[in-house]
């Protein structure tokens, strides 16, 4: 198992300047960050991987769809030769970082709705362009875990279940799923029975406390969460997701109104000390 701390946080475009965040991640002694990589250029994220490399935090992503002339759902061939250049984009930016896993909503842009489930056209559009962003990321030693999130934020990907049936459609080896403790307490009827019988898709996991704030001052149930990663030989990321009000675009964007934690110390000490102590007692 490893800890990783996703930097949405912090915000939506991590530098070298943010040193100072990821030193005080480093003393707390998370194994890694999940950078957002949402713009810019290789050869930025090349920079932050040199300075990663210093501090000795290894590396996750996510990245998203930005706008429906993206999409990989999308009907019209000019759009998803669009969304096959954005996959193409953030699997070298990726690359560039030193990054191991791609996860995120990168399935359709968050916010828009066809006012009813995801086509059969769709999903097959979707599954075509993910199996080839599948290979392209295996060659740059990446492994794809898309995010299922909730009815409030898309459409064509909410469950557990239609994660592992997107995962049959899509059909390689180096594709899978997260499980995200947020996006299930809100959309499983079981948020942690579902687990066990996903455990050959989920390859991914964030640790999101259902007012987005710190793990464990909520109810998002964590013990039994984290038994029953264990009890399934779970052994990859634990990243803790958690948004705040730093960046008004993003707390906008997330839906933050109000302050969820009292500092960034508060929320990296508490968040890794409970994934400590329910990972050792689920043993």
């Amino acid at each position: 198992m490893k800890t990783g701390f996703n930097l949405l946080v912090v915000g939506g475009a991590i530098s070298p300047a943010d040193r100072p965040v990821l030193e005080s991640l480093k003393r707390h002694g998370y194994d890694g960050v999940e950078v957002p990589v949402m713009a810019g250029t290789e050869m930025h994220y090349a920079a932050l991987g040199r300075v990663l490399d210093e501090l000795g935090l290894a590396r996750t992503y996510t990245t998203i769809i930005p706008d429906p002339d993206h999409s990989p759902l999308s009907g019209d061939p000019a759009i998803r030769r669009r969304a096959r250049d954005r996959l193409a984009w953030a699997i070298d930016c990726g690359h560039a970082l030193g990054a191991t896993v791609m996860g995120g909503p990168y399935h359709s842009p968050l916010g828009v709705f066809s006012g009813s489930g995801p086509t059969e056209d769709e999903l097959a559009n979707l599954a075509e362009a993910l199996h080839w962003a599948a290979g392209r990321a295996q060659e740059a030693g990446i492994h794809l875990s898309i995010e299922a999130v909730n009815r409030f934020e898309c459409y064509a990907l909410n469950t557990m279940g239609q994660a592992e049936a997107l995962r049959a459609r899509v059909g390689h080896p180096n594709f899978g799923f997260m499980y995200d403790t947020f996006h299930a307490n809100i959309e499983e009827r079981d948020p942690v029975g579902v687990i066990a019988p996903h455990a050959a898709g989920i390859t991914h996991v964030h640790l999101s406390e259902n007012d987005r704030g710190i793990p464990g001052r909520g109810h998002v149930p964590f013990a039994a969460t984290l038994k029953a990663l264990r009890g399934i030989g779970y052994d990859g990321w634990l990243t803790v997701e958690a948004f705040g009000r730093a960046l008004p675009d993003l707390a906008a964007a997330t839906r933050v109104w109000r302050d969820l934690f009292p500092d960034l110390d508060t929320l990296f000490g508490e968040a890794i000390a409970l994934i400590r102590r329910e990972w050792e007692a689920a043993a």
